[in-house]
């Protein structure tokens, strides 16, 4: 669920240099080769598909015009792969609120890992860090007291361009109003650390008040951040289990660990674009992710048995970007616009081959449909092809739940929360993980066109709450 996502820059040294050179030698000669090179060196600068540096902020960091924390600088190898790797998560039991020493370690195990994959030829997203749930490790401190020694943290990671996430803060069934306070507290005095709280769990089913601690708590962070952006962080989380390695909702259990995430909607598209009918679709599809992935499988395989670190799986669930659409994957198997008739279907069909593959599987391993990060999906609600509630009905065969999806910024918390329980009922009647991460636009109301300066967030219409 999880960026998630700036121009992106790719440019090999060598070809700059040289380019310059030509340059500074020809532009005393002829005008008109002065004119050619500097178009091509303009090229080099920009082209989007060439080797070398590659930087990318996380989906949920702000430009870097307003954060410093940019989330990864990772070179790539000369060979490329027709997908990315959105994250590698690694999962770890902090002592206490101030183990700054098992964070390190896990950053320290990220840089060796991502290393290896980038040798390969694979693009690293991001590197990130799961804890346990905050509560476990607090040891009588409140939540208050523990804020400094959550900061700190903050500061290791940011300053290693890595995220983190300190898991479900509220995991039983309460509401607490203070706590959206806190809440707020803990997004503007940090940059990377990301959080949730559990609306449903398979112990005690529907959290119905802690639902309403979510709501007041989105409201609050959409009042108190740019934009409302700060939710990018929070999500309400609903049966969601641990290793998952897509933030906010991620956490984790048991000995330390890691988990992948993709960033593989051109491999959707890829394998419908040809395909007469849905079921050579699917096995289409089926064949070119096990292909895929497979080598990923063996490389994380590897890295678990060097490290002596627990592997436990691929979350293959396809996560979009502005320039890698799910929605347009999905509208080149219906061959309709998304919304209309016969995209449940495709989404579901998705699904089934998300969760058949022959390698090992984790998280969510469904579709991801976040309305403000992928063009097609915005323009779609932008048309007014698909309403909230039709974003429900698909999860009830797919993916994540309510992901990034525009309100309007005066949505009363009660309203919030009824949507909030409804996500949290489906998933526990499906069993299945869901979450809700509902994004406030301060100042807009349902229908109005709504621009951000992210360059990770498309343009869109606020949608009707129902």
């Amino acid at each position: 669920m999880n960026t998630w996502p700036f121009a992106r820059v790719r440019f090999r040294s060598s070809w700059i240099g040289s380019l310059m050179t030509a340059h500074q030698t020809f532009e005393r000669s002829r005008s008109w080769m002065h004119r050619i090179l500097l178009k091509i060196f303009s090229l080099a600068l920009f082209v989007p598909l060439g080797a070398g540096a590659f930087v990318r902020p996380d989906q949920y960091q702000k430009p870097a015009s307003s954060s410093p924390a940019l989330v990864s600088k990772r070179i790539v190898a000369a060979k490329s792969h027709r997908f990315r790797i959105r994250t590698v998560t690694a999962g770890v039991n902090l002592k206490n609120t101030s183990d700054l020493a098992t964070v390190e370690s896990a950053i320290e195990f990220l840089q060796r890992a991502g290393k290896k994959l980038e040798d390969e030829g694979y693009e690293i997203q991001t590197l990130r860090i799961a804890t346990q749930p905050l509560p476990e490790y607090l040891h009588g401190k409140s939540r208050a007291e523990a804020l400094a020694d959550l900061k700190a943290i903050d500061r290791l990671v940011a300053a290693r361009n890595v995220l983190i996430s300190i898991g479900p803060v509220i995991t039983d069934d309460r509401h607490e109003p203070e706590f959206a306070s806190w809440a707020t507290r803990l997004v503007k005095e940090t940059k990377n650390i990301n959080f949730s709280v559990t609306v449903a769990s398979p112990e005690r089913g529907l959290h119905r008040q802690t639902a309403l601690t979510a709501a007041e708590t989105i409201v609050a962070i959409s009042k108190s951040s740019p934009g409302g952006e700060g939710n990018f962080r929070f999500t309400a989380a609903a049966n969601c289990l641990a290793g998952t390695p897509f933030f906010p909702v991620a956490y984790h259990r048991g000995p330390e660990s890691f988990s992948i995430g993709l960033e593989s909607p051109g491999l959707l598209q890829e394998a419908f674009a040809q395909s007469k009918d849905i079921e050579e679709a699917k096995a289409k599809l089926k064949t070119l992710l096990e292909s895929e992935l497979g080598p990923v499988e063996k490389l994380a395989l590897g890295i678990a048995q060097n490290e002596h670190r627990q592997y436990l799986g691929i979350d293959t669930s396809p996560a979009p970007s502005k320039d890698r659409s799910i929605g347009a994957a999905i509208e080149a198997l219906t061959r309709v616009p998304f919304g209309s008739a016969s995209t449940l279907a495709a989404c579901a069909a998705i699904t089934d081959v998300l969760k058949s593959l022959s390698i090992k599987t984790c998280g969510y391993s469904g579709l991801m449909l976040p309305v403000l990060e992928d063009p097609v999906l915005a323009k779609r609600a932008a048309e007014g092809r698909y309403s909230v509630r039709e974003l429900l009905l698909y999860s009830s065969v797919c993916g994540t739940g309510l992901d990034v999806v525009p309100l309007a910024g005066d949505t009363p918390a009660t309203e919030l929360a009824a949507l909030i329980r409804d996500v949290a009922a489906l998933s526990t009647k499906l069993h299945k993980p869901l979450s809700a991460r509902l994004f406030l636009i301060p100042g807009k109301k349902a229908g109005e066109h709504a621009e951000f300066d992210n360059p990770f967030l498309t343009s869109s219409v606020v949608m009707k709450l129902d």
